[in-house]
């Protein structure tokens, strides 16, 4: 399958690191919701993770990594960062921001090193999926591993 061997810049970055992954494709497009992809990589959806990027009332940008059937809780998002409010970007500027466009945002190789919080809920399995940073592409690794490519917390940000 010629698609599987396309690297994205996450696997590339991983590569590097010389950290072990396993990686996914699926068929989709920007609309496909985070519940889809994880059927249709035939993943738990509970162990699939969405990254969200948000901007606060200190105009400083936190990115949020959370269970694709949960949503973000705004006021535990901000909590966890020291934010008094914090909002969604709007998704025309996620690609000037992040990098990324929206549906294949992932946490790894953002533009900037943007303060992360993955939820809580990460801690339940040895290892989580999210974007490879193209639509189309997933990541799993451990969070021992993730944490060797980027700094990150974990909170419970997700309901």
């Amino acid at each position: 399958m010629a698609k599987a061997e396309i690297k994205t810049n996450v696997m590339r970055i991983l590569d590097k690191a010389k950290i072990d992954y396993k990686h996914y494709t699926y068929d989709g497009d920007g609309t496909t919701t985070g519940v889809e992809v994880a059927a249709m990589v035939g993943q738990d959806p509970r162990r699939v993770f969405k990254t969200l990027v948000t901007v606060g009332k200190s105009k400083n940008y936190y990115v949020f990594v959370v269970p694709v059937e949960k949503e973000l809780n705004l006021k535990l998002a901000a909590n966890s960062v020291g934010e008094k409010s914090i909002e969604m970007i709007k998704s025309k500027d996620l690609l000037a921001v992040a990098g990324y466009i929206h549906g294949g945002c992932s946490p790894i190789g953002m533009k900037k090193n943007y303060k992360t919080t993955v939820d809580i809920q990460a801690e339940e399995f040895d290892t989580i999926i999210f974007s490879a940073g193209k639509i189309g592409y997933q990541v799993e690794l451990s969070l021992k591993d993730l944490g060797k490519v980027i700094q990150f917390q974990v909170a419970k940000v997700a309901e």
